[in-house]
């Protein structure tokens, strides 16, 4: 039954029902899904971290996100920002709920510290303390901005490292080089002795979830304006670009729902599945899965399952027990009545590596008789690529049914509504399986698309992967990256 046809982009929507297929148009025109809802936060109270040159370039980019941004070169491609309080109908205040300056000398010589597991630890302790003075505050603070020098984000990452004591070359930690098979699809997570990640963004995220505040980690050269100060030496989007991805992040992590996807259909939820091993030892199996659930409102939840010895060295290949897989989607499957509470109609289940039959039997136990469950592996195939006529590459949307049960689909290509496509290389599809259960493959097919659209971290038309699949690898780290930290967040808007 091969078949090529081009799926319409899917529609968002937006305050009052309306729909458009881009974010910024329907921000833009209409506001935010929950503006005229309860729960829409009118101001956002928000907390600044960093050192003083730092909180001063934010001063200067939140004053000027707080009016309008029009990029001269290409309105089509990079579209004007209104304004926060036009795009979001929220207030975003001059002066924060709360600041705290950091020792700009004390971070510099932190981050020459020659062992990485201590610099990591001595620069994320920084931003701790900061963060717990906040929480502590009567205040209300929806989220808390951590304002990162490039210094910090360029020595406290895994695989970076500064010059040694009486060296003059770097040196870096790596990870063993990945064997081909299935474990290229979930990686190795370092951590240090004490069961914290070598890496600042996985471990200031995983410690700060015990004050309950969503934190978001902003480089300090992020925020450079045109013709103010020294240039960046980084290449970066223009300013209303860089305006339209901060205010959607602040926003979703304040509490706000900015777009959710026309299509949604009620009980209804797509659960993301991620694999990460515990351990760089290459002849250890032992590995953890976490799950993230994404419901038909848009929102997220994220839940770790069992650690246990799921990797297997000989076929390189990692998978759960019928046990363990029952107890993970019964953990998932409570904590979704609890925060959504509609009654579940359908679960799609999306993963990069394949679902054996013992794993979905499990999965399958725990799921109520009524409920739907279907198994999808979704992942990138550059062994296919598929030509048109012209210079543009296919269109994004373009689906080749290649059989009943297995499509692939191209979320990058040419899109006609920004009249370019926005990449370096011919676009690769992702390869859909329905693996187990009975779908319609065009109705899978579809849903993948329009879960390219739910990246609350950005604000773009589409990303290459579906959400359930994009993230999954940053939450498996700060996850599993962080075996130490005992208080984590079910909210998806604290791992992103």
């Amino acid at each position: 039954m091969e078949q090529l046809l081009v799926l319409d982009e899917p529609l968002l929507e937006f305050a009052h029902g309306q729909k458009v297929p881009r974010p910024h148009d329907g921000l833009a025109m209409f506001g935010p899904y929950d503006s005229d809802l309860p729960s829409h936060p009118a101001i956002i109270s928000y907390g600044v971290i960093g050192t003083p040159q730092s909180l001063k370039a934010f001063e200067s980019f939140s004053a000027r996100i707080r009016c309008p941004i029009v990029d001269q070169e290409n309105q089509v491609l990079w579209p004007p920002f209104p304004g926060f309080d036009v795009a979001f109908q929220s207030l975003l205040p001059p002066q924060p709920t709360a600041r705290c300056i950091l020792d700009a000398e004390m971070l510099t010589a932190e981050c020459k510290y020659a062992d990485p597991l201590a610099r990591v630890a001595a620069v994320v302790e920084r931003y701790l303390q900061a963060i717990e003075v906040m929480a502590k505050r009567d205040e209300q603070i929806h989220v808390i901005i951590c304002l990162v020098p490039d210094e910090v984000y360029t020595s406290c990452r895994s695989l970076s490292g500064t010059p040694r004591a009486g060296h003059g070359r770097v040196s870096r930690r790596r990870t063993p080089t990945t064997p081909t098979g299935q474990l290229q699809l979930f990686q190795s997570i370092e951590t240090d002795e004490y069961g914290l990640s070598p890496d600042f963004r996985r471990q200031l995220k995983a410690r700060a979830m015990k004050f309950g505040i969503p934190i978001q980690i902003i480089r300090e050269s992020t925020l450079c304006l045109p013709n103010i100060g020294p240039p960046s030496a980084r290449r970066l989007t223009p300013l209303s670009d860089r305006a339209w991805k901060l205010g959607v992040a602040l926003y979703y992590k304040a509490g706000g729902k900015p777009w959710r996807l026309a299509s949604a259909r009620p009980g209804v939820c797509y659960i993301g599945l991620a694999y990460k091993r515990t351990t760089i030892d290459v002849c250890s199996n032992t590995a953890c899965c976490a799950a993230q659930v994404f419901l038909d409102s848009g929102d997220g939840i994220v839940f770790m399952g069992q650690v246990g010895p799921w990797y297997s060295p000989r076929n390189k290949e990692c998978h759960l027990s019928a046990d363990a897989a029952y107890d993970l989607m019964s953990g998932v499957l409570e904590t979704y009545s609890e925060m959504e509470g509609q009654p579940l109609t359908e679960v799609f289940l999306h993963c990069r590596s394949s679902i054996s039959e013992e794993e979905f039997q499990g999965f399958r136990k725990a799921c109520p008789e009524r409920v739907k469950l279907v198994g999808i592996r979704v992942k990138q195939e550059p062994e296919i690529r598929l030509y048109r006529e012209g210079c543009w590459p296919v269109l994004r949307g373009t689906l080749w049914l290649s059989s009943a049960r297995e499509a692939y689909l191209w979320t990058h290509g040419y899109k006609p509504c920004l009249q370019t496509y926005d990449g370096l290389e011919v676009p690769v599809p992702l390869r859909i399986t329905i693996q187990h259960g009975d779908a319609d493959p065009i109705q899978v097919a579809s849903d993948i698309l329009g879960l390219t659209k739910l990246n609350y971290n950005s604000c773009i038309l589409g990303d290459a992967q579906p959400v359930t699949i994009r993230f999954s690898d940053a939450v498996g780290d700060v996850l599993v990256g962080n075996p130490a930290v005992n208080k984590r967040s079910h909210k998806f808007k604290f791992y992103i």
